[in-house]
């Protein structure tokens, strides 16, 4: 069995003319991280690898939930392929992941993880907010057969306010 949790980076500030990979996190942005993985960490559930964009926001937001998780902070990697809106890059970097890895996190942008955690899992969702997760299983060994899997957990920052 192979699990996926796709992390929304948070809500992230148009305050300053950077661009867009340099975007920071609000101050919201950093708290609703903080609320989620708060959520998240009580299902007992530790990935064995952690992937984020190169974008400010994303990592800023993957760093919140390393420190909560007690995930070593050297061990995450840094993906140019989770820099996508569209979903496509984000499903090539799935379906290439070592089968060794079980659980794994990615964090990233939208539209791309709406479209995936709607054609990956069983439940709609219409939109993945900022600081969302959406945690699916599928009942497969191969990262590069994943296709058709549950929705398990959903946590929006709208459910824990």
């Amino acid at each position: 069995m192979k699990q996926l949790v796709l992390v929304r980076h948070g809500k992230s500030s148009w305050e300053y003319s950077v661009n867009d990979k340099d975007r920071p996190l609000l101050a919201r942005g950093i708290a609703d991280g903080h609320m989620v993985v708060e959520a998240f960490d009580r299902k007992g559930i530790l990935p064995d690898a952690i992937f984020s964009s190169p974008a400010i926001r994303a990592m800023h937001t993957c760093l919140i939930f390393l420190r909560k998780l007690g995930y070593p902070l050297g061990q995450f990697e840094i993906s140019n392929e989770l820099y996508d809106f569209s979903g496509d890059e984000v499903l090539r970097f799935i379906k290439k992941m070592d089968n060794s890895l079980n659980t794994v996190m990615l964090f990233g942008h939208n539209h791309a993880f709406t479209h995936l955690a709607n054609s990956l899992g069983s439940q709609y969702i219409d939109n993945v907010p900022t600081s969302g997760l959406v945690h699916m299983t599928f009942e497969i060994d191969n990262w590069n057969d994943v296709a058709s899997g549950i929705t398990s957990n959903i946590v929006f920052p709208k459910h824990l306010k």
